[in-house]
């Protein structure tokens, strides 16, 4: 990507920032359980790469799949992890979705020109013009497990602006197989750019035999309480 000298600085800023800090170390006590040290894990919207990094270190023998399509935070998360030395993360340089194809990544720019990759997303554009477009592929879920043979997959992690419940619908037969734990964004705002509803969330991952709970409280949510990120647990898995 072409950047102006101000986001330059910027993405030497978040370089150095995703290789030399570790965030979410306090979701361990949430995640132990259900990320052994062999677990397959799915990282969908991995930005600089924090969670992906914690599950490098919480599965040693495992390997974490960081689904990215922007080209910028990739250009962040990539370096990070060769200063780390992790060797169990592949980043994969597209989207996940309910259909394979091609898409238009929307990264808003904050009012110093750098760009707010954090808040970048595939839904509804807001005909803001402080933002900058990117095309990305796309592909689904259960394409990518088949493609790769995966046997098993124990986690999922996605916090994607609004895009999470696109991405699961391209996986429901792995969901089905493998039942996996889920932690989930789930934002109204967010999911009304893509045209779907939490209640349909809630609604549907209930029909697959998941039971939802509120983090970090871990209280019993069976439709939405409002936005937040909530956990979503096979019954097996409790």
């Amino acid at each position: 990507m072409r950047l102006t000298p101000r986001q330059r600085a910027s993405w030497l800023a978040h370089v150095f920032k995703a290789a030399t800090r570790q965030h979410h170390r306090e979701l361990r006590a949430l995640f132990w359980r259900y990320v052994p040290p062999d677990a397959n894990v799915i990282d969908i919207g991995a930005h600089a790469g924090q969670f992906s990094k914690l599950f490098s270190r919480m599965a040693p023998q495992g390997h974490i799949y960081a689904f990215e399509p922007s080209a910028y935070a990739r250009s962040i998360m990539a370096p990070a992890l060769r200063l780390n030395g992790i060797s169990n993360v592949t980043l994969m340089a597209m989207g996940l979705s309910d259909k394979p194809g091609a898409s238009t990544l929307h990264t808003p720019l904050k009012r110093s020109g750098s760009l707010g990759f954090g808040t970048a997303h595939l839904g509804e554009a807001d005909g803001s013009d402080f933002r900058m477009d990117q095309g990305v592929t796309l592909t689904t879920l259960d394409l990518f497990v088949s493609a790769h043979g995966l046997q098993r997959l124990d986690f999922i992690k996605a916090d994607i602006e609004g895009w999470e419940m696109r991405a699961l619908k391209g996986g429901e037969t792995a969901l089905r197989r493998f039942l996996p734990t889920l932690y989930l964004e789930v934002d109204g705002d967010f999911m009304a750019r893509a045209g779907d509803r939490p209640a349909d969330l809630f609604d549907w991952l209930g029909g697959l035999g998941y039971q939802s709970l509120t983090t970090p409280a871990l209280d019993p949510a069976p439709c939405w309480a409002g936005a937040g990120d909530y956990l979503f647990v096979a019954a097996g898995n409790f």
